[in-house]
Formats: structure tokens, sequence, C-alpha cells
């Protein structure tokens, strides 16, 4: 299994710990920075290769979260900033995403809903849950780039396949063959569906595609 690598920024050390052996274990990540505030990182980053994705808590000395992530942004932008904090407040959330977080995690979070964060920036490039995307609708001038890609993807997708996809991501768990009696077709016209979906949005398994359904919302 491929590992993706991710550096872990927090200033408590029985915290970044806990969540190096947390995302260690969950399989397909691997946790190859750790650094105790944002300047440390920058000075990692100044000899190490960038990692996939930056834990950064947003509450840390010398330099906090949000600078932190504002500086990935600027110098390392193939680096995903997840922001990581016990601050649920919508003033947290809001200035996180304008210094450029791709997603906003409570440390309380359970290991099964840091997986799916970590899964979803891997796929799409973001992690926005339903209370960040609420925040969002708020304050239109920080959703322009999430909802205009989303009314992309909308758009690209025709009808019949958008049929076969919310059959993809029924409760059910349907088979390919179960999705084309229901959709009284050949399981060849399914496979076209399957194939032109995967190319069309790069993803290369079925629970990839469920996983960017729910991601985008586009059921």
């Amino acid at each position: 299994m491929e590992e993706h690598s991710v550096a872990l920024v927090d200033d408590h050390h029985l915290v970044r710990n806990g969540l190096v052996a947390t995302v260690n274990a969950l399989g397909g990540y691997l946790v190859t920075i750790e650094a105790g505030h944002g300047r440390e990182l920058v000075e990692v980053l100044a000899k190490a290769p960038p990692p996939d994705i930056a834990i950064v808590d947003l509450n840390m000395p010398v330099m906090d979260g949000y600078a932190t992530i504002a500086w990935l942004r600027e110098n390392r932008p193939t680096v995903l900033p997840l922001a990581l904090t016990f601050d649920a407040t919508e003033d947290a959330l809001v200035k996180a995403v304008r210094a450029g977080a791709r997603g906003f995690l409570l440390k309380n979070a359970r290991p099964a809903v840091l997986k799916n964060a970590l899964d979803s920036l891997m796929l799409t490039g973001y992690y926005y849950t339903d209370t960040t995307h609420d925040v969002l609708q708020r304050h239109p001038e920080m959703k322009t780039r999430e909802e205009c890609e989303r009314e992309r993807i909308l758009q690209s997708i025709t009808p019949r396949e958008m049929e076969f996809l919310k059959l993809v991501c029924d409760e059910d768990e349907l088979t390919y063959g179960q999705i084309a009696q229901q959709m009284g077709i050949h399981h060849r016209t399914v496979d076209t569906f399957r194939i032109g979906l995967f190319e069309k949005f790069h993803i290369k398994s079925k629970t990839g595609l469920v996983l960017f359904a729910m991601r985008w919302r586009l059921v």
C-alpha cells in the first residue's frame, strides 16, 4: 500500500506523540516530520522534501497555526494543510480557511474521522464537513473556489452518469451487476459509466468514487 507522508505540527508533546501513533496506525499514512511550532516546520522544510499533508495545530507559540498554514500556501503550495484545534468557533474556522487550510478538524475527533479527513484531502484536495459548508455559505467571499469547482464537476456529469453514481452510493452497496439491472442496461454500459467517471475524476476504485461523491455532495 502506498503511504502518504504527513507532517505534524503541535507544541504539546503528548498530543503530538498520540497523533503520530494514531496516524501511523490508520494505514496508508506515515508521519515523516514532527515540529513543535511553525518556525520549526519552516526550518525542517528548508532541508527536507515537503509532505503530502500537514496537520497543524492552530494555537502554538513562536509561529501559530494560522501563520504556518499561510506560509505553506505561499512557499509549499503542494502541501495540503489540515487545521487542528479545540476551538470549534466559526471565527477560528473562517480564519483558518482564509489562511489556506484545506480542512478543519477538532482535536477530539475519532481516528475514523481523521482517516476520512486524510482520505478526502488526498482524493479531492479538501476536507469540508457540513459545518464548514454552512460557514462558507455565510461568507460568500470564501466559497467561490469551492463552489465553482463543485458546479464544474456537476456540469461535467451526464444525467445517466449521475443516475449510475447515485446507485453506486446507495446504502445497500449494490454490485455493478445489480446497478445494471436497476438501470435497465447491459453490464458493459455500466462499465462505460464507471470507466468514464474514473478517468474524468482520476479515481481508481469504487470506494474512491463514493468518497468523491460524498466530498463534493453530488448525491
